[in-house]
């Protein structure tokens, strides 16, 4: 959006604090522990100033592509799989533990496992949406978490929360990193490793974490803000979906 306090004369907007694109050409190469993402030619730093390189071919290749499409300004927000990977090489060393932990929190509280007592075509619509998730999880992760209905804390079985502890400890600072973002967006552990597994997409996650979002839009509206909200948040799930697969690409 442009401002102007007469003809002519422009002000200032928030675009304008964006730091401006210094680089011509975007490219990809193979550096010593992985691949690496070149702007003419130069190696990218993290926020930190480590080296962003990353373990597949396929993985640079996304972080170029985001990148490459930049304007004249850069817009950090619209560079999601940049972001993560700065998460992961910045700071997923040290948080590890921390964000294993984090993940499993998510599982004691998951929100597949609060279910509202009424109207009849949410309750229906939750169950439609989330009973299969958590066969799911209890036949492919081997976690069974127990449902309830309203807001009160539910008692979860310690074996199956150790179970997504152990599954999450498991993981590189790649794949935890993405997994404890998506687990984060949905409030939910079960649709992370469903996302983190390729059971559902970046799509499905998103559409299964908001079906209270959706009910309530369907039936009073949704206001412009909120939209906006969803909309950040889905950008946010698909391109955890593309680094994930991106990360599985040999």
């Amino acid at each position: 959006m442009t401002y102007e306090t007469k003809p002519g004369v422009r002000m200032p907007t928030p675009e304008d604090n964006r730091p401006k694109r210094f680089y011509t050409a975007v490219s990809v190469a193979p550096g010593d522990a992985g691949w690496q993402v070149l702007l003419d030619g130069r190696s990218v730093k993290t926020p930190a100033k480590n080296l962003l390189q990353v373990p597949t071919k396929a993985c640079a290749e996304l972080l170029a592509s985001e990148w490459e499409a930049q304007g004249e300004r850069i817009n950090a927000p619209a560079m999601p799989a940049n972001r993560l990977c700065f998460v992961a090489i910045d700071l997923m060393g040290e948080a590890h533990g921390a964000t294993v932990a984090e993940v499993t929190r998510y599982a004691s509280t998951d929100q597949l496992c609060f279910r509202a007592p009424d109207p009849s075509d949410l309750v229906a619509a939750q169950a439609a949406a989330w009973d299969p998730m958590l066969d799911w999880a209890r036949n492919e992760l081997g976690v069974e978490l127990r449902s309830g209905t309203g807001v009160l804390p539910i008692d979860q079985d310690p074996a199956a929360l150790q179970a997504i502890h152990a599954r999450a400890a498991a993981l590189d600072i790649w794949r935890l990193t993405a997994l404890a973002h998506a687990t984060a967006v949905c409030s939910s552990a079960v649709l992370g490793f469903a996302l983190l597994t390729g059971e559902r997409g970046g799509e499905d996650v998103f559409a299964l974490s908001i079906i209270d979002e959706a009910y309530q839009a369907a039936h009073w509206g949704q206001d412009e803000e909120a939209t906006e909200r969803l909309d950040l948040l889905k950008t946010e799930l698909i391109a955890a979906e593309r680094l994930l697969r991106a990360l599985d690409a040999s």
